[in-house]
């Protein structure tokens, strides 16, 4: 019940956060005629947006599995979109992206993955997603140094900084036996508070599997051909989102920059943005947006291409993840009353 509750908190903040981001955005707009024209958009170029979003989805899969399976955990393709998705979610409704790394661990845990390979294989997941994040930024904002402004340049920097930090936070965590052991015992704070039964045996078992953490990580550091396939696969992730902005671009009939330049955009977008600690990086996204593609799109389109490009790139996958995880969560509760029927009948 707890789980349930805090989670309907964090969603009702991000549905308030999400519409005062609107009212401000728009209230000096006239949105029936922002609507009209999103109405008119070529419906061939949203598919195209909307089949980049499933490859982003496709991607974080396979590196998820990759990584499990490597540490010799049985996993299928379908779970690996279904942890995504959970994943996309809780990060999506909670500050700073926090509720996501510790409900997939949770909800692998729930599926037999040991806890330190899930930590493990998710840490790296992270760190990949860090540096692909950051690499592309820089490469951008070099190409497009004349599109920020001394607002967006500081903006810039600190996006950076704070995911820098983050990397650096991850890699240690990933090479340090002591920072793992903290954050498995916050997933078991977390069990503890959602009142997850016998969180006592569980715990015992987590400790148990942190011996085995030392021998996963060393097994990744010396097969580091995973590790590149897994930042190969990140970067095609992020360029299928990225592109989202391009195919939305076309999609209002516009062609005068092409796919690199877009995306280019994009990128400097998600890495002035993705480091801000408010769920889903609401409001910032959407302001940054029309101010970075001021110049790109013409003033009667841009808050109709901010909206239909937000709808497709986070909207869209918050209300597919959202689905995902609650069939998952129904799943996972009859599970446990079947389990607990059946422990009383044998008592």
């Amino acid at each position: 019940m707890k789980r349930t509750g805090k989670t309907i908190r964090n969603a009702i903040i991000f549905i308030l956060l999400i519409i005062l981001t609107f009212y401000i955005i728009l209230k000096d707009q006239n949105t029936d005629e922002i609507f009209k024209i999103i109405g008119t958009v070529k419906l061939q170029y949203v598919l195209i947006a909307v089949i980049c979003m499933s490859i982003y989805v496709i991607c974080e899969a396979i590196n998820i599995g990759r990584t499990l399976k490597a540490l010799n955990e049985k996993t299928s393709f379908f779970n690996n979109i279904k942890y995504a998705l959970i994943g996309f979610f809780f990060s999506g409704i909670t500050p700073a992206a926090s509720g996501g790394q510790p409900m997939q661990i949770y909800y692998m845990y729930k599926d037999k993955i040991s806890v330190a390979n899930s930590t493990l294989a998710l840490l790296i997941n992270l760190s990949s997603m860090q540096v692909v994040t950051i690499s592309l930024a820089l490469i951008s904002v070099v190409i497009n140094h004349n599109i920020l402004n001394t607002a967006l340049t500081w903006f810039f920097v600190i996006g950076i900084a704070l995911n820098a930090s983050a990397l650096s936070l991850l890699l240690i965590a990933i090479f340090s036996k002591k920072l793992l052991k903290k954050l498995i015992n916050l997933v078991v704070k977390i069990m503890k508070k959602i009142k997850i039964k016998n969180v006592e045996q569980k715990q015992e078992k987590i400790e148990a599997e942190l011996s085995k953490y030392q021998d996963s990580s060393d097994y990744i550091k010396n097969n580091k051909l995973v590790i590149l396939k897994t930042i190969i696969t990140t970067y095609i992730e992020f360029l299928a989102l990225y592109s989202v902005s391009y195919w939305v671009y076309r999609s209002f009939g516009l062609n005068e920059y092409n796919i690199f330049k877009i995306t280019s955009i994009q990128a400097v977008l998600y890495g002035t943005v993705s480091g801000i600690p408010s769920p889903g990086a609401v409001g910032v996204t959407e302001g940054g947006f029309i101010e970075i593609f001021k110049t790109i799109f013409p003033q009667n389109i841009i808050n109709s291409a901010m909206i239909l490009n937000r709808g497709i790139n986070f909207y869209l996958l918050i209300i597919v993840s959202a689905i995902i995880t609650m069939i998952n969560a129904i799943k996972c509760q009859k599970m446990e009353e079947k389990n607990t029927e059946n422990n009383d009948e044998k008592s």
